[in-house]
């Protein structure tokens, strides 16, 4: 899939989130890397035999305080390449796209990776 359609797809699930999260979405960009970089792997406890397909940089809103302010954004990278080597189609891109933005935004509003783990796992879908 050429960039710019990779990045349509990631533009479209942001825009697809219910809005009172998009209204609660506070100094946050969200980009499209191929890669992943060698110190955003670093940055997380991600096994070398997994793989790293979004990634959320910054100051989670429930951690931020008074002093918060004139900061460089939050940065959401969604990694183009390693999603596409785990699925199939379009449709199964788009679908995993949709999973990586939600899954990186809730980092934005605080839940860790436990947490997340957690909420799939009880998760009908």
């Amino acid at each position: 899939m050429d960039r710019e359609r990779f990045e349509e797809i990631v533009a479209r699930a942001v825009q697809d989130l219910p809005a009172e999260f998009q209204e609660r979405m506070d100094n946050i960009d969200v980009v499209v890397e191929e890669f992943p970089s060698a110190r955003q792997l670093k940055s997380t406890n991600v096994p070398k035999t997994d793989t790293l397909l979004g990634l959320y940089e910054g100051v989670p809103i429930t951690e931020r305080h008074s002093s918060y302010g004139l900061t460089l954004p939050d940065k959401i990278t969604i990694f183009q390449f390693p999603i596409e080597a785990i699925c199939t189609s379009d449709d199964g891109i788009a679908k995993e796209v949709q999973k990586v933005v939600i899954h990186e935004i809730a980092h934005h509003f605080g839940i860790s990776d436990d947490r997340l783990d957690e909420l799939e796992k009880d998760s009908p879908l």
